[in-house]
């Protein structure tokens, strides 16, 4: 078997907490469609989520992990549960336009007695089809569905210190691969081999565990395409007198840590340079406002203030909770440092605070990932904060 990232005791705490949930909403069964959330519970690690799979949480008992016959091998080896809490549904349901694997995970919930009363489920999970609900609802007539989007969510955002410890693990993959980025980087390299060498330092640059694939690709933003967050990458070879900006993460047992910095090829411009002033100085107001007993939004509110002394506005939030992840997103929906988000830090919270300003036809990324302490907050990265130069 593939060894559990945690003690049999972290499940436990985290189905109890779970568990205290379900009752304080007066819900008999949760449904768990997101797939961090069925890792968070299971240690289910397979890439199997393409087909319909779901974790039941009962009340009492281990939780149930149903999903595709032949990657119920692959939960055997990886879950903590006993292997009969591990059930794959046939093969003949797979992608058929006949039957749908809900109709029988539907069925299965009926049959064992968990097909009346409350069930919560999670309406917007990414590989939660609209046709998957509506089977799995034809097949419990006799169940009231109620929306429990981001129950776990909320109880994964408090992280415990073995937690903790995969995160910091992550962080140095993340170095890892912004060191690279910055080693590979110049006039006349193509984008995609940099993203080649960058992905090999996440994946290997620890001795002693694997990297994990980021639930987001590599992200590297040059020339014009910096004035635009989320593009991909190309066979477009960097170019002289550009500034990138990088957004980069390590992971490790799906442990996610984001790191974003810019780098400039060639002399650094006057506007580059007064941006980065206000950038840097809006960092160092956040990290003197996270805090236990802030609110959210304090947060944010530090960092408009430090950039509009420079002139400077930016609309978007400038960060989330972060911990393990699966694709396509690295965020835990949760904690979102922006304008009226009144959530309270707390330690042990974990967020990353990724400060873009996107400026016309350029743009740069500065970011940390933000532990919250029981006496303020600490970056989990160590990582020099400024444009980095290359002449």
């Amino acid at each position: 078997m593939i060894s559990s990232p945690f003690e049999s005791a972290e499940y436990q705490s985290r189905l109890a907490k779970v568990r205290n949930e379900m009752v304080k909403r007066r819900l008999d069964l949760l449904i768990v469609n997101d797939i961090a959330n069925q890792h968070y519970l299971t240690a289910y690690d397979g890439w199997s989520f393409y087909t319909p799979q779901v974790v039941v949480v009962p009340l009492t008992g281990e939780p149930v992990w149903l999903g595709r016959n032949m990657d119920a091998v692959g939960g055997r080896l990886t879950a903590w549960m006993k292997p009969e809490n591990v059930v794959g549904y046939p093969e003949d349901h797979v992608q058929t336009p006949e039957r749908h694997p809900m109709d029988w995970i539907g069925r299965w919930i009926a049959e064992k007695g968990w097909g009346k009363g409350r069930i919560g489920i999670e309406l917007e999970a990414y590989y939660y089809s609209p046709k998957a609900h509506a089977r799995l609802t034809m097949a419990l007539p006799n169940a009231v569905f109620v929306d429990a989007d981001l129950l776990v969510n909320w109880v994964r955002a408090v992280k415990s210190p073995a937690e903790i410890a995969y995160l910091r693990l992550g962080a140095r993959l993340a170095e890892a691969a912004v060191a690279k980025a910055y080693e590979i980087i110049s006039p006349g390299i193509r984008e995609c081999d940099a993203i080649a060498a960058i992905q090999t330092a996440q994946y290997s640059g620890l001795r002693d565990h694997a990297g994990d694939i980021t639930a987001l690709p590599p992200t590297i933003l040059a020339g014009e395409n910096a004035s635009a967050p989320h593009l991909m990458w190309s066979n477009r070879a960097f170019t002289a007198n550009e500034t990138i900006a990088l957004e980069l993460a390590g992971a490790c047992r799906h442990y996610t840590s984001g790191l974003a910095r810019t780098m400039q090829l060639g002399i650094k411009p006057r506007h580059v340079a007064d941006v980065e002033k206000a950038v840097l100085e809006g960092m160092d107001a956040v990290l003197e406002t996270a805090r236990p007993g802030t609110v959210a939004h304090d947060v944010e509110a530090a960092w408009r203030a430090a950039i509009n002394r420079h002139g400077l506005k930016k609309e978007s939030r400038i960060g989330y909770s972060i911990g393990v992840a699966f694709p396509p997103d690295w965020g835990e929906h949760t904690i979102s440092l922006r304008q009226g988000d009144t959530t309270v830090l707390q330690a042990g919270h974990v967020v990353h605070a990724i400060l873009g300003m996107w400026m016309e036809g350029w743009g740069i990324e500065i970011s940390e990932t933000i532990l919250i302490t029981e006496r303020g907050c600490e970056t989990l990265t160590s990582f020099p904060r400024e444009i980095f130069v290359k002449v």
